[in-house]
């Protein structure tokens, strides 16, 4: 890795060409990155995890379990645990995989004893992706003309309300660096989210479902990073459309159409925030009003009317175990909403202004209120970060009442 940076830094640094070479960049990082990271990762459990948590399970102590470089370099040590391995390679190329199904298995659910997914599961998952993104790392054309073109995929999608379709994106996202960061932060943040659902609802460590605390951290420190990671996203698509986006060049494509039809999306979502958020509050009405009646048994409680979140439930009771001991449900009773629009931050900058003013305090050349981009941009920065700082504070003070 040493000598690979060495080369890349001093007899060959990378052009800006390589990074605009997108069909190369993408054989690269699906067949390299990630289908040799999975097969690297696959070999690792295999070699070393498995046996490990063989041992951990039948009681050894952990002072008498071999060390990793002992499995990997003893095939026979390996072959007690899994007979399969004393055949070597052989079952492999004579195409007779069922051998190998005492540490490639597929039995689904999770491992009652850990509360985690199977292990061996988990190896033929990080086997099987590893394949599929060796074969995806050749898909694209690149010196020889065989396979597909991006660009020629973007501009094939067309649709009877979208004009020219995606036309004219390909360019987009080679010559802009903004448009092509806030796709990536979007996707690796919408990727951190699923995963931190998938965390608690298929716990890949053992015994991890039983630890409340550090399931619930984990849940919460990824929903942070993919929040993060979004807001990001939100701010380079911003600066795309005020820097690099030139609406007379891009004319009647899909993201024109998404400009012209801009005032109805973001007003059906404002409804839909709304109606949500009065729907919870017309919740709190209904309580306090049937209590200040007298009428406790017509609020809506565990124990008389009851709200229950059927979906989620579903989702969870679809898995072979979802504790929701320790799932983590906390409800939040502040809204992102509150802090992404100029109103309160305007009026609090022109009150220190108009306070300035009274005080003749003002300097001769006088700060303008904030725009609307740059009033959402404090209220979403101070929501993010007094967000982690107070939900920190709420999981540290239930963790503590729990445990």
């Amino acid at each position: 890795m040493l000598l690979l940076v060495g080369f890349h830094y001093h007899k060959a640094a990378p052009k800006l060409a390589w990074f605009q070479d997108v069909e190369s960049m993408l054989n690269h990082h699906l067949a390299g990155l990630l289908g040799l990271g999975s097969l690297s990762w696959a070999g690792h459990q295999v070699h070393v995890s498995l046996p490990t948590n063989q041992f951990l399970k039948a009681g050894v102590d952990p002072k008498e379990i071999p060390l990793p470089h002992e499995f990997i370099l003893n095939r026979h040590l390996l072959a007690q645990l899994y007979p399969s391995f004393a055949e070597g390679a052989a079952p492999f190329f004579t195409l007779n995989w069922s051998k190998y199904t005492d540490f490639l298995t597929f039995c689904g659910g999770l491992d009652p004893v850990t509360g985690g997914l199977w292990l061996t599961d988990i190896v033929h998952y990080y086997l099987a992706i590893a394949i599929f993104f060796l074969v995806a790392g050749h898909m694209y054309k690149t010196n020889w003309g065989i396979g597909h073109g991006l660009k020629d995929i973007l501009e094939a999608h067309k649709g009877p309300f979208t004009g020219q379709g995606h036309k004219g994106l390909y360019e987009i996202l080679t010559t802009s660096w903004h448009a092509k960061l806030s796709l990536n932060l979007a996707m690796l943040g919408s990727l951190t989210i699923v995963v931190a659902h998938h965390m608690y609802s298929m716990p890949p460590y053992p015994y991890l479902a039983a630890d409340y605390g550090t399931q619930l951290l984990l849940f919460t420190y990824h929903m942070w990073i993919g929040g993060f990671l979004i807001v990001g996203a939100a701010t380079h698509v911003t600066i795309f459309m005020v820097r690099d986006y030139d609406p007379t060049i891009r004319y009647n494509d899909l993201l024109d159409h998404v400009l012209r039809h801009r005032d109805a999306i973001i007003s059906h979502l404002n409804w839909a925030c709304i109606f949500l958020g009065f729907h919870s509050f017309c919740l709190y009405i209904h309580n306090d009003t049937m209590s200040a009646l007298g009428h406790p048994q017509d609020m809506f409680s565990d124990t008389s009317i009851q709200l229950q979140p059927v979906f989620a439930q579903w989702i969870q009771n679809t898995h072979a175990l979802a504790p929701r001991a320790t799932t983590p449900g906390a409800t939040a009773s502040t809204s992102l909403t509150w802090g992404c629009e100029r109103g309160y931050w305007k009026e609090l900058i022109e009150s220190i202004i108009w306070a300035h003013n009274k005080l003749k305090a003002a300097p001769a050349t006088q700060p303008r209120a904030l725009s609307i981009i740059q009033g959402r941009a404090v209220g979403v920065t101070h929501y993010l970060l007094g967000g982690i700082a107070t939900t920190w504070a709420f999981f540290l003070a239930r963790i503590i009442a729990v445990g």
